[in-house]
């Protein structure tokens, strides 16, 4: 098995920015999370750390923050002469082109597939958040010689961040045989799957002319019948996040050591933007509890139950819990912040008081002064 038989897709097209304020200026893929990581590192980081050396990025809207992250792909070693990282944003240049949606994507950047020796695709969006090879499933895409191979995770509760997900029913031998809508199978499409390139490209030009608009929809689940399509189950941690009260549960359940060892240290790093600054300073006043502090942060007051990226500045009498507070963050003195989500770069001012609800967050938006 030749892992650079396998080139790699992020498609962020049909995914909805549900993150209300943090994506008011960025998609949601580039939504940071867990205290120095983007969503889209986790895809990024499974696809290469399988082996994939060439990765392209199907962008649809507000991508300037994704741009700004990525980069040339250095940090994820993505920056080379052969393969690499592509970022495809919207760019329609045949005014004979019908297609919609995702299909629009496949139709304009097609020389992105062809010019790949690759004869497999890797496909994913940015939501399902894993830390798991894809080695084992394109192992047994090949030795099968299945059309699609469909990542899937069984999840033991139903959560509301799963009621959006395709269910999926399957025969004994592995093969799938129905996607559905299924509030009750908890047998969950991750909407990660390896697809035969030939098969891809063939499905692309059929749903185009049938004017359909979603490439899996319109091209894998309506032609089940005449597809090999088999599901292997994802390994480990299995995070889904698609709105403010999923992303919020999630960063929070990371305070768990058995959490955070689940995700960061089953398989190799998660890969990240590098960046550069002192440790955490804790001034004499300071007072931190079950939280995870990035570098560049300086206390000096009570931080308890609550993540902090790079940069953030909290002063003296003041006191931050179960909160998650991004990158630059400047709090003053005397505030008292509460099941709060800070975007970046955001200061408040001395005395206030700012309470949320764990199912329904304070949300500020970034760069505000409050």
């Amino acid at each position: 098995m030749m892992m650079g038989d396998l080139m790699g897709l992020i498609n962020l097209e049909h995914e909805q920015d549900f993150l209300e304020e943090l994506t008011y200026f960025r998609c949601g893929a580039a939504a940071p999370f867990a205290g120095r990581y983007r969503l889209v590192d986790f895809t990024l980081s499974n696809m290469v750390n399988s082996g994939v050396s060439e990765v392209a990025i199907f962008t649809n809207s507000k991508y300037r923050s994704l741009m700004d992250h990525l980069g040339t792909g250095a940090d994820w070693e993505l920056a080379r002469r052969h393969g690499g990282l592509f970022i495809l944003p919207p760019d329609w240049n045949d005014p004979t082109d019908v297609s919609r949606g995702d299909l629009k994507h496949f139709h304009n950047n097609r020389d992105y597939f062809h010019r790949s020796k690759a004869s497999h695709v890797v496909i994913s969006g940015s939501q399902f958040i894993s830390n798991a090879h894809y080695k084992k499933a394109f192992k047994l895409h090949l030795e099968r010689d299945a059309d699609v191979t469909c990542i899937t995770t069984e999840v033991d509760t139903l959560e509301p961040e799963h009621m959006s997900q395709l269910r999926i029913e399957h025969d004994n031998d592995g093969w799938v045989t129905g996607f559905t809508n299924d509030h009750e199978n908890k047998h969950v499409f991750t909407n990660a799957y390896i697809i035969k390139k030939e098969v891809l490209l063939k499905l692309v030009d059929e749903c185009i002319a049938y004017h359909k608009d979603h490439f899996f929809l319109g091209g894998v689940k309506e032609n089940l019948d005449s597809l090999a399509v088999q599901y292997i189950n994802s390994e480990g941690c299995s995070i889904f996040i698609n709105s403010i009260k999923s992303f919020y549960k999630h960063n929070m359940n990371l305070l768990q050591p058995d959490n955070y060892r689940s995700l960061f240290f089953k398989n190799e790093f998660i890969r990240t933007k590098i960046s550069n600054e002192p440790p955490a300073k804790y001034r004499e006043s300071s007072k931190v509890t079950t939280s995870m502090l990035a570098n560049g942060c300086v206390i000096d007051g009570e931080v308890s139950g609550s993540i902090l990226f790079r940069g953030v500045k909290v002063h003296k009498g003041t006191k931050v819990k179960n909160s998650i507070v991004m990158q630059r963050c400047i709090i003053e003195e005397g505030v008292h912040l509460e099941n709060v989500i800070l975007d970046k770069d955001v200061r408040i001012t001395a005395g206030q008081t700012f309470i949320g609800s764990k199912d329904k967050p304070f949300v500020v938006a970034k760069r505000q002064t409050i």
